[in-house]
């Protein structure tokens, strides 16, 4: 709602963004290939192969590089997420399946307060809660549930809606987002097979989302 000509920034900036991320994570896995054999990549300690290629190219000084590293990409990303985030609970307010509150804007800044403060005492629960790549785990599995629910709803509305306006076209509709859906299910399965403690209990906690998702319609019809 903030953005300006998003009809043309955001599928400019989703284009720029990804497509810059995909050629430094591609450039980044050349190096550790280049770096280190398959099977030291495989058994790279704790699963940092990173901070293996690191060690071998700079020495006892690679653990402090990477942390730098780490702390400048994790403010970033926080960054984003902070952003986002609140304006979810914001835009769920205003459908009336959320607290009303968080819906309110500050009159000086024009920032979703509220909303903002649910965010961070539940991301200091979060952090409390276990280790990162615990939450990691939990969160990779929900996310690209939620990815492939995303992409199956552009199917619906195109059957549902097919006079509805599209200011986004959608590229290589319908084989590329139906590829999407398939090589994302194909890594849920996998991770539910490699690591099922962690997917399991990230599943459960989305599906504990269903039955608050019918209160708040109740409440709200």
């Amino acid at each position: 709602g903030e953005v300006r000509n998003p009809k043309r920034n955001l599928p400019l900036s989703l284009g720029l963004g990804v497509g810059v991320v995909s050629a430094l994570y591609l450039a980044c896995n050349f190096v550790y290939l280049s770096v280190l054999t398959l099977g030291q990549i495989q058994t790279a300690p704790e699963d940092r192969v990173a901070t293996a290629v690191v060690a071998v190219m700079f020495g006892p000084v690679a653990p402090k590089i990477m942390a730098a590293a780490i702390m400048i990409a994790t403010f970033g990303c926080v960054h984003g997420l902070v952003l986002s985030g609140a304006r979810v609970y914001y835009t769920m307010a205003h459908d009336g399946l959320f607290f009303r509150r968080a819906g309110g804007l500050n009159p000086e800044t024009h920032a979703p307060d509220f909303a903002l403060y649910i965010q961070c005492g539940w991301t200091i629960l979060l952090t409390l809660s276990g280790q990162y790549g615990d939450l990691l785990d939990y969160v990779i599995f929900a996310v690209l549930l939620f990815y492939m629910l995303t992409i199956g709803g552009l199917f619906r509305l195109r059957r549902t809606r097919p006079e509805m306006e599209r200011p986004y076209r959608a590229i290589g509709y319908p084989v590329l987002p139906a590829l999407y859906i398939l090589v994302a299910g194909v890594i849920e399965v996998l991770l539910l097979w490699n690591k099922p403690a962690f997917t399991v209990r990230g599943l459960i906690l989305v599906l504990l989302g269903a039955p608050v998702y019918l209160l708040w319609r109740r409440k709200k019809g």
